[in-house]
């Protein structure tokens, strides 16, 4: 595939005000996820959650890409239909997540690298013949006292270039997916100078691995305190300070930046969202959103396991698709919660 059509791609999943749902949680992730609304963590609930999220009408006019799970790329609606094709049909371009999750880094106490690389131009091969056209990596640097080294930076910049170059050579867009994580106690300038230093090697290392930036989507985090920071940052400071780091350190052809969420809460990463696009014109790339329990957690909650449930767990849904599109827009506001 040309870089041309893997550009197409990348900006086709952020056109329009749209962003991704991630809805790429591994079998051990839902479980936690279903332990919490009390529902048995069996392939065929996973499929049914699945479904609900997927045909719920009306969100397809604000998400442009969802991320499957290996499972949930073959799996198929109740009906018969395959959820790649369901998707497409849609609108939605079906994704895949990559990486085989983080392991200890070795002689880095403390620190992980992610996994995967073994064995992946063959899957990226079989994820494209099921319907995929963009992948994810999920690359995750900690904040803590020593911590991240360089060593971790740079192994896992490293990881994530490599992934991307082998993406685009299969005509898959590459999700390049640095997660500074926001745990801790560290307050908003320590995570702006982490993130810099993250973002600066990873854009060496995709230059390195010969990775054409019009054919991929940064997911980064946003620049934020951590959670058990005393200072909290202001919704304003914490759109201004990650627009200026990408200023930075994002080049100009990168067509779309989709952020985490990392951990805020539903209505946080979306008033975070929309004050960047609100503050901020004319940037180079555009701002959107690739969130997993941002998107999905009052849904989770509404449909607690049960048929009944279904129709107020698409509408919870609906309303965050909403929600975030207005903040793509910068036109989101409080007050639109009710």
């Amino acid at each position: 595939m040309s870089n041309q059509s893997l550009n197409q791609i990348a900006r086709a999943i952020v056109a329009n005000h749209r962003g991704i749902l991630a809805a790429d949680e591994s079998t051990s992730t839902i479980a936690k996820r279903f332990v919490g609304i009390g529902v048995e963590n069996t392939e065929e609930n996973r499929r049914a959650y699945r479904e609900l999220l997927f045909t719920t009408e009306g969100a397809s006019k604000h998400i442009g890409g969802v991320i499957l799970f290996e499972e949930t790329l073959g799996q198929t609606t109740k009906a018969g239909k395959r959820f790649a094709a369901l998707l497409a049909e849609q609108g939605t371009i079906p994704g895949i997540k990559v990486d085989k999750g983080t392991k200890a880094l070795t002689f880095a106490p403390g620190e992980v690298v992610t996994e995967g690389l073994d064995g992946l131009r063959e899957r990226l091969a079989s994820y494209g013949a099921l319907g995929a056209q963009f992948a994810k990596w999920r690359a995750v640097i900690d904040i803590a006292s020593g911590v991240p080294t360089e060593h971790c930076i740079g192994v896992n910049a490293h990881a994530l270039a490599r992934y991307a170059a082998l993406c685009q050579e299969a005509g898959i867009v590459p999700i390049v997916e640095p997660e500074v994580l926001m745990d801790g106690e560290h307050d908003l300038d320590r995570c702006y100078e982490v993130t810099r230093r993250t973002l600066m090697r990873v854009f060496a290392e995709l230059d390195q691995q010969r990775v054409a930036l019009d054919g991929i989507l940064l997911k980064p985090n946003m620049v934020i305190p951590g959670k058990k920071c005393p200072d909290q940052a202001s919704v304003e400071a914490v759109a201004d300070a990650t627009v200026r780091v990408f200023k930075e350190t994002v080049p100009a052809a990168v067509p779309g930046i989709v952020f985490l969420s990392g951990g805020q809460s539903e209505i946080d990463a979306t008033a975070h969202l929309s004050a960047m696009n609100a503050r901020h014109k004319n940037l180079p790339w555009t701002l959107s959103f690739s969130y997993g329990r941002a998107l999905q957690q009052s849904a989770l909650t509404a449909w607690s396991g049960k048929d009944s449930n279904v129709a107020a767990a698409q509408r919870a849904y609906l309303h965050r698709c909403q929600m975030n599109g207005a903040a793509c827009a910068g036109t989101y506001a409080s007050a639109m919660e009710r």
